[in-house]
């Protein structure tokens, strides 16, 4: 492994009942590390203490991963950048819901159906939902992040304090991924806040919801698809996808009324059953059972505004991003891609 100072590590990384074990030639001497390495803060040997006592890990393998590990100014910029104009729903729509990934889609389809079609019988997912997601957060494997996930992670564990608390979490999951799957921590790419692989899950997701869905033994959601596929729609699954026949339903209203205004884009969570949005105003197709739940939704068009109710499955995409724009681009892409792969 070369690190980013050019040097050479021989480090070897497996699980052992101590944690991290890495050969005697790679461990960091003291003194021959300059001090923008993380190894040397105080605040990090204190994290080190805790790793060490909590979960047993070798400290010597946690000091020489830190020794490699940079503050990435980069990363500061992209979370601290001031938040740009917010996106109305056809400009979000335009930018998620394009050409490229609808026919990148069809490909990505075609090309591991039975996969697919497996990760449908086992989990209930759609097809065309974890194909929409895959091409929504990485476009197919195209644009998965290229910073080291120890950096990335460590950086805003360590020098961004508004999150602190939560990438010190995720970079403790980090390294207890690295030492179930037997893997390198520092080997991990990802984006700038830690996110991986073709469904860009956070190192927490991953122990989670990753599966080895080709049973060779590995999690990869790196570079196998097919594990990626099995993943995500074990994530949907255990996040309460329940595969009922719609996800929405576009509707429009007797009369836009304050009341209504006020309880379109409240909460993602569905609260109010078909039969109360009937009472309120809302014109719901008579095939809705009056007692199923949903969400009312306002999505602004150049020149109107679009009113949806989102029902329990919506609300399960939801949890993937925290979204509604975004849940309903996954859902309108996959609808997209669904009708193309058809033809």
């Amino acid at each position: 492994m070369l690190d980013r100072l050019g040097r050479c590590y021989s480090a070897c990384w497996r699980f052992i009942v101590t944690g991290f074990v890495c050969s005697a030639s790679a461990l960091w001497a003291p003194g021959s590390i300059a001090n923008e390495h993380y190894v040397a803060r105080p605040e990090v040997q204190a994290y080190i203490d805790e790793l060490v006592e909590t979960h047993q890990f070798s400290r010597a393998a946690l000091e020489e991963v830190f020794s490699q590990s940079n503050r990435q100014d980069r990363i500061i910029e992209l979370m601290s950048r001031p938040a740009e104009r917010r996106l109305v729903w056809h400009e979000y729509r335009k930018i998620l819901v394009d050409e490229p990934r609808i026919s990148q889609g069809v490909t990505f389809w075609r090309d591991n159906r039975a996969a697919l079609e497996r990760a449908e019988t086992i989990y209930g997912v759609p097809p065309e939902i974890i194909v929409a997601i895959i091409g929504v957060e990485t476009r197919y494997g195209r644009v998965t992040g290229n910073f080291g996930v120890v950096d990335a992670l460590s950086t805003l564990a360590f020098d961004y304090p508004p999150r602190a608390k939560f990438f010190r979490g995720q970079l403790t999951q980090h390294f207890l991924l690295s030492r179930e799957e037997g893997k390198d921590p520092l080997s991990m790419k990802g984006s700038y806040a830690g996110a991986m692989g073709y469904g860009q899950f956070i190192p927490s997701s991953y122990r989670s919801y990753a599966v080895d869905f080709d049973g060779d033994g590995v999690r990869d959601i790196w570079s196998n698809k097919t594990d990626a596929i099995g993943s995500v729609a074990n994530y949907f699954a255990e996040n309460g996808w329940r595969g009922q026949h719609d996800v929405v339903e576009r509707v429009s209203l007797v009369a836009e009324n304050a009341e209504l205004t006020s309880l379109a884009n409240g909460a993602l969570k569905p609260t109010r059953t078909v039969a109360e949005w009937r009472d309120l105003g809302v014109q719901v197709s008579a095939e809705q059972p009056p007692n199923r739940i949903a969400t009312l939704m306002r999505m602004q068009q150049p020149e109107s505004a679009e009113y949806w109710l989102g029902f329990e499955d919506f609300y399960a995409i939801t949890r993937y991003n925290h979204s509604r724009l975004y849940a309903m681009a996954v859902y309108q892409l996959s609808q997209a891609i669904s009708e193309r792969q058809k033809n």
